[in-house]
């Protein structure tokens, strides 16, 4: 019989080193992380001594690190990597890069980014201990241009993040979709797109449908909101997890979403959910989300199991040692502001944004068991990131046991038909 442990955490947004000899509930974080045999996780972050220049547009913060922060990571335990986020080309394609030879030097097997779109799709691989494991990292939150593109006979592709484009449709009844058509001929919002049409360039839209500004409306009885995951990404995607599925005993996906349902980020969007199915369906045992620095719900789908978002594990986004210029001109800062001053800023004296969010500071690590490519045990194990400690001291992820805390998550997975059991601090979940 063979059996395999599996771990996984959110995202590892990691600013500065950890301590030599850790910190308080450091060894009992990293005691659980190596009782596993696969520990995978999300390195919301480039690692590079300034090799590449700020990108125009961040995916929030500009995110670098010292590429000693990755032998931190190491020395936790974890031993497979996601690359694959909104920050991947925060520092053009001379960082991502850069991250990618580092991580090569450390020997850390890692997918999501790439010199080109092939490079970026593929899977990595992990010996453990009776199974070799596939993982391949996708993202759905990043700028257009973060994407890794194709090469040809001609031409190279282009360095970026495997990516997963999707379309988001509003349903809208007949007088509110008439509103729609109105206000375009109010404001001339689509003179431009018209003109495209006129001139054989365009294509006007379907019976039915409408376009305003870029945004898609659909005549509907009712109104409500579709997304759709890009056909062309899903079947390449698709097609990497069957490959994969050749040549390894077990495929794990990861995903970085943002994206959610209206206004609650607690709860995915509608394509992330027909990504995370069609995965599975495509051969995936685990779809492992992350990146709304949240958690989310937890789905048993056909064998598999999907975790919509695990949250953060290290957060340390207020104590990243370099910002831009973009970022200081864009609050209207001197340009010989410091970071710190620009934090203060940009959080109102710490009175707003991720530092009065409690939520943000609450994650889980999941755990779970394959045994004969089958799944036969799930668990979650709920960490705190000390919210409410002094600006320089949160971050660091701490086991808290916090029942009340797995309640909520359980809330979340019960759309979805998850049951779990909460013991001793720990939710371990009922398997169909």
């Amino acid at each position: 019989m063979s059996k395999v442990t599996y771990t996984a955490t959110g995202d590892a947004f990691i600013t500065r080193r950890i301590a030599e000899k850790g910190y308080d509930g450091y060894d009992e974080v990293v005691k659980l992380i190596k009782s596993h045999d696969v520990a995978f996780s999300n390195l919301e972050m480039t690692f590079h001594n300034k090799e590449g220049v700020p990108a125009a547009e961040s995916g929030g913060t500009w995110a670098m690190a010292d590429p000693r922060c990755l032998d931190d990571i190491k020395k936790m335990g974890f031993n497979i990597f996601n690359t694959a986020n909104n920050h991947s080309c925060d520092y053009s394609h001379g960082g991502l890069l850069a991250t990618i030879k580092y991580l090569n030097e450390k020997d850390m097997p890692f997918c999501g980014t790439g010199a080109n779109l092939g490079d970026a799709s593929k899977p990595c691989f992990f010996e453990a201990s009776g199974q070799r494991v596939a993982l391949i990292g996708v993202c759905s939150s990043f700028k257009t241009s973060a994407m890794a593109g194709g090469q040809t006979g001609d031409l190279p592709g282009r360095p970026g993040l495997n990516p997963l484009r999707h379309k988001t449709h509003y349903h809208l009844d007949k007088e509110r979709f008439d509103q729609v058509v109105e206000l375009a001929k109010v404001t001339r919002i689509n003179a431009g797109a018209e003109r495209s049409v006129r001139t054989g360039y365009g294509n006007p839209p379907q019976e039915g449908t409408f376009v305003l500004g870029g945004i898609s409306f659909i005549l509907d009885d009712h109104c409500w909101i579709e997304s759709v995951p890009n056909e062309q990404d899903m079947k390449r995607i698709e097609k990497e997890i069957r490959e994969a599925r050749e040549v390894a005993d077990i495929v794990l996906v990861s995903l970085h979403a943002h994206e959610c349902d209206a206004d609650d980020t607690t709860v995915p969007a509608q394509f992330i959910e027909t990504f995370s199915h069609r995965v599975i369906d495509a051969g995936a045992t685990a779809m492992i989300g992350h990146g709304p620095h949240e958690i989310r719900g937890v789905e048993l789908y056909h064998g598999g199991v999907i975790f919509y978002s695990l949250g953060n594990f290290i957060f340390e986004t207020e104590t990243v040692e370099y910002q831009p210029y973009d970022a200081y001109a864009n609050k209207g800062m001197p340009l010989d502001t410091k970071v710190g001053s620009y934090m203060l800023n940009r959080t109102k004296n710490r009175t707003c944004g991720y530092m009065t969010m409690k939520e943000i500071w609450e994650a889980v690590i999941a755990s779970w068991t394959i045994e004969d490519k089958m799944l036969t045990e799930v668990k979650l194990y709920p960490i705190s990131l000390g919210y409410g400690m002094p600006w320089p001291q949160m971050g660091l992820p701490k086991l808290s046991g916090d029942e009340d805390f797995l309640r909520r998550m359980a809330d979340l997975s019960k759309p979805y038909g998850t049951e779990m059991e909460i013991k001793d601090g720990v939710a371990t979940i009922k398997l169909q």
